[in-house]
């Protein structure tokens, strides 16, 4: 027996021929399909937004934990609502404070102003993101 070889009838017999030929291809093919998914997925979800909001202004409320934001959406269908979530946060960059606020459907950008309720003195107010899928709650009555 030489080096490399296994002693007969050990083991059993080989196949003849081992692998067949179409095994490699079909993972590459899977491979290249479930990446291509998962990129297709990821751009929807990250590059195209429907809605943005972007704080324009905001007036710190002497006398209150409070924040006044003001603050711009633009969305790509302006005859739907929207909701945008703001935020405040202390000196230490913690959040302080969250609302939600409902976007009428309107022609081009629109502007809006609020309030922003804090637990700890603020330093500054922004936009953490909107969405065109508004909470049924935020919803105005239609009187």
């Amino acid at each position: 027996m030489t080096a490399g070889q296994l002693p007969e009838g050990r083991y059993g017999r080989r196949a003849a021929g081992g692998r067949s030929g179409w095994g490699r291809p079909l993972g590459m093919a899977l491979a290249v399909l479930v990446g291509l998914t998962a990129a297709v997925i990821g751009y929807r979800n990250i590059a195209e937004r429907p809605v943005e909001g972007q704080a324009l202004s905001f007036r710190l409320l002497e006398g209150t934990h409070a924040v006044s934001l003001s603050f711009e959406v633009v969305r790509d269908d302006p005859e739907r609502p929207a909701v945008c979530i703001v935020r405040a946060r202390s000196r230490d960059g913690d959040e302080t404070g969250r609302k939600e606020v409902y976007v009428p459907p309107a022609a081009g950008p629109v502007e809006l102003t609020t309030v922003i309720r804090t637990s700890r003195p603020p330093v500054t107010a922004n936009v953490y993101g909107c969405s065109l899928q508004v909470p049924p709650y935020l919803v105005p009555d239609p009187d």
